[in-house]
């Protein structure tokens, strides 16, 4: 795609030359109407196919995206003080509260042992590693000490947030069931309309704390024991996998939503799999009175309880609760007379989870940094 082009020389291992491609003219938004197609192979190339020019689809975005998306700043995070900064926490604190235009905070590779928080007046920022090389975020915060909302290695308060190529991990202890508040959060989202390509999640208990808002996440890995991907977002995740843990009982989800409410969990063309026992991890419990959670086109591993759903311990709730299921595969799949909460989705009850409409894509979702948008990463 034409753009104009700015290429720097990045003296990181094996140097690396970044060219950011800062046209407007290159920014694209998806077809929110298109339904991801039941072939997995076809994933790729549905999700191509759904990125128009800005010129077309231009009085669909966000007005305040399109500014954003004009000419964005390149900032440079590297362990070794060859970029602007050696620390994220400096890159972040050097962006101005209220920013209107996008920042990328390209993020060398290597370990960084930081609590980082993006905070809600700072929209806009994209944080991107290298794919071969991709950077850690860790740090080992609990919610004893922080609270679980603020556990979080990378807090994420903000709207218009992207990430891509990046591994974010809670190191704080496996929680034992003696330890009050061992519970260890990798990333909480609370911004709305974020956007996650190629990123892993790791932790144990509550490693992804998908709080509120619209979020996407595509091609990422998340990893845990109990409740670890919870919260009341609306977000949909595109094959994604999700890696148990081995322990007596596992949870994947613990979704909030109350009777009120429109948020949810869309599953498609994902993966569960595991070191844990067979048959002992349920695809949810309800952490909300109304949850909603939705696994379609996903390959299960035999790890998946009997019962597949748990009520919490609260069994007025399971009126209220939308577990359902769509063309799953795998040894997992299987839904015995056990799963009292399971709801076999027709076609047409599939529908509305199986599209970026489900998280109105088209008002604000971007593609990932390659080589077919914006921002083009080169490596040499």
């Amino acid at each position: 795609m034409a753009g104009r082009t700015t290429c720097m020389v990045m003296p990181a291992a094996g140097f690396m030359i970044i060219t950011i491609l800062l046209a407007a003219s290159t920014t694209a938004v998806a077809d929110d109407s298109t339904p991801i197609p039941a072939d997995g192979s076809q994933v790729g190339s549905w999700f191509d196919n759904n990125v128009k020019p800005l010129a077309e689809c231009k009085g669909a975005l966000d007005a305040a995206l399109v500014t954003a998306e004009d000419r964005p700043k390149l900032i440079k995070v590297m362990k070794d003080g060859s970029g602007n900064f050696k620390t994220l926490t400096d890159a972040i604190n050097s962006i101005p509260e209220r920013n209107t235009k996008r920042v990328v905070v390209y993020i060398g590779g290597g370990v960084y042992n930081e609590k980082i928080k993006i905070p809600q007046n700072k929209p806009f920022v994209t944080l991107y590693g290298s794919p071969k090389n991709m950077p850690t975020l860790m740090f080992d915060g609990t919610a004893q000490k922080y609270g679980t909302v603020y556990s979080g290695t990378l807090t994420v308060e903000s709207d218009y947030f992207r990430a891509a190529n990046i591994i974010v991990t809670n190191s704080a202890p496996e929680p034992d069931g003696i330890r009050s508040g061992a519970q260890a959060v990798a990333l909480q989202i609370s911004g709305d309309k974020a956007a996650f390509y190629n990123c892993k999640f790791i932790g144990f208990q509550d490693t992804l704390y998908d709080y509120k808002g619209l979020h996407f996440f595509k091609d990422c890995y998340i990893q845990g024991t109990v409740d670890f991907i919870f919260g009341k977002g609306k977000s949909l995740y595109l094959n994604t996998e999700i890696h148990v843990l081995e322990r007596n009982i596992t949870v994947v989800t613990a979704q909030q939503r109350d009777a009120s409410e429109d948020n949810g969990f869309s599953f498609v063309h994902c993966k569960i799999t595991g070191t844990t026992y067979v048959r002992s991890t349920y695809l949810g419990r309800a952490w909300g009175s109304s949850p909603s959670v939705v696994f379609a086109y996903t390959d299960m591993a035999n790890v998946v309880h009997p019962e597949r759903w748990n009520d919490f311990g609260h069994p007025e709730r399971s009126n209220n609760m939308f577990y359902g299921e769509f063309q799953n595969s795998g040894p997992g799949s299987n839904i015995s007379g056990q799963a009292r909460y399971t709801k076999k989705l027709s076609d047409a009850e599939a529908k509305s989870f199986l599209s970026l409409g489900y998280i109105q894509g088209s008002k604000w979702l971007i593609p990932h940094l390659n080589t077919r948008s914006r921002h083009s990463i080169v490596e040499e």
